[in-house]
């Protein structure tokens, strides 16, 4: 089918598109941008004047809990809720039950997600059996099965030894491995920040040096085998200061920032609410601000929205007993856009974040309108906003600490292929 997308504003920041533009779109690709190709005759217009049009956004951290956790989330489920929030492509972390350490478990994840004919799902696989941390995983099969890098998800490894080996193997082989940076002694039983707030809740804390320290480990043991890291959700100004001093010695290394803690920190745990505790713990209002000085001068490369859909069973407790977590595929753009409006970025900047470069740390063929590639985009009025409910959310899960907030930014159309696969009438 030939289509035409007709009268948006194109913002493609990876090919310096932001402009006025028609799209078209022929077998499933992107064929022409401005002018038609010769003897083009679209089968179907669709009409997005007063619309912003850009590349399908590409996730970084979603967890979609199949295999394992279906009575918290259904690949369904958090597919229809990706593409609902504009989303085409994302990565999903190995700590599934069981976990992703075996190629035959990575590919039925891949065929089923195909199934659902939504959005394109990355997984990555476990870095050690079992996530463990004791014995490294088939890297070479788990990559032949699909898998994009290499994680532990939320389980440090206690054996530096074993990291050591395993960034060695990933070396050899040109693989990425994706870290959260987490000592794994100090704060391992917090569940906050350690800091003012947490201390006259009388709840335990999560030191900012339990990132720092296992930062700094990382990165000799970069310094050591030369390995490319990916460093997840990133909360700290020190931890952001010591990235930003690992790029300009020349380190391969990236990084994302959960959307929650552009806008959060401690304080909005208020008066113990479990929809605020969440892994990294919000930290406080400087380092909030670091996080997003960092988004700014690229030292942080990317936003995901660390979707973890929590149930009703595991949320509604004590704050110190909940899961940590939230929903946050269908918030990352418009927590994104709310970002720019505070901080008076560019709109092609903030695109960027969360199309091109997580594109690029995941060595994705995704994020930009390159003529010839996917069709995948959406289409969304910046100028509209939509109230955080839970009857608002397609996903499963409904915890969210932006519950009630007017958020701007309603997707209307998300196509992936050249098929519309969400429409917003």
């Amino acid at each position: 089918m030939k289509i035409q997308i007709k009268n948006g504003h194109v913002i493609d920041p990876k090919n310096a598109l932001d402009d006025r533009l028609d799209l078209f779109i022929d077998a499933g690709r992107i064929a022409a941008i401005g002018s038609p190709p010769e003897q083009f005759k679209a089968d179907q217009i669709i009409e997005a004047t007063g619309l912003i049009v850009v590349p399908g956004l590409v996730d970084l951290c979603a967890r979609l809990r199949e295999p394992g956790y279906e009575f918290k989330a259904t690949l369904e489920s958090e597919l229809r809720a990706a593409v609902r929030g504009g989303i085409t492509s994302l990565v999903c972390p190995p700590d599934t039950e069981p976990v992703l350490d075996e190629s035959g478990l990575v590919e039925m994840l891949k065929y089923r997600a195909k199934a659902q004919n939504l959005a394109f799902v990355y997984p990555l696989g476990a870095l050690t059996v079992g996530l463990q941390g004791l014995e490294l995983t088939e890297m070479s099969a788990l990559t032949q099965a699909g898998c994009v890098g290499f994680s532990q998800a939320e389980h440090p490894i206690n054996n530096t030894k074993i990291l050591f080996r395993a960034m060695q193997y990933a070396k050899t082989f040109g693989y990425t491995v994706w870290l959260r940076p987490q000592d794994p002694h100090i704060g391992i039983e917090g569940v906050a920040h350690s800091g003012a707030y947490a201390t006259r809740l009388g709840l335990s804390g999560v030191p900012v040096m339990a990132e720092t320290i296992a930062l700094h480990t990382i990165f000799e043991l970069q310094r050591a085998t030369g390995a490319r890291v990916h460093l997840c959700r990133i909360s700290s100004g020190a931890g952001v200061e010591l990235i930003r001093q690992a790029k300009r010695e020349g380190l391969e290394v990236s990084c994302d920032v959960g959307v929650h803690h552009l806008h959060l920190s401690d304080a909005d745990i208020g008066f113990f609410d479990a929809n605020a505790r969440l892994c990294p713990p919000l930290r406080s209002v400087q380092d909030r601000h670091a996080l997003r000085t960092g988004l700014l001068d690229g030292t942080i490369d990317a936003i995901c929205s660390d979707h973890t859909p929590v149930d009703d069973d595991e949320k509604l407790l004590p704050f110190a007993e909940a899961s940590p977590g939230a929903t946050g595929l269908e918030l990352l753009l418009s927590l994104a856009l709310r970002w720019a409006q505070e901080c008076h970025i560019s709109l092609s900047l903030v695109i960027a974040k969360i199309t091109s470069e997580p594109a690029r740390v995941a060595g994705l063929a995704a994020g930009n309108f390159k003529v010839g590639s996917s069709a995948d985009l959406c289409i969304f009025d910046a100028s509209d906003e939509w109230l955080v409910h839970g009857k608002s959310l397609v996903s499963q899960g409904k915890h969210t600490p932006f519950i009630n907030y007017s958020l701007p930014g309603v997707v209307r159309k998300t196509m992936v292929g050249g098929r519309v696969v969400y429409s917003h009438d």
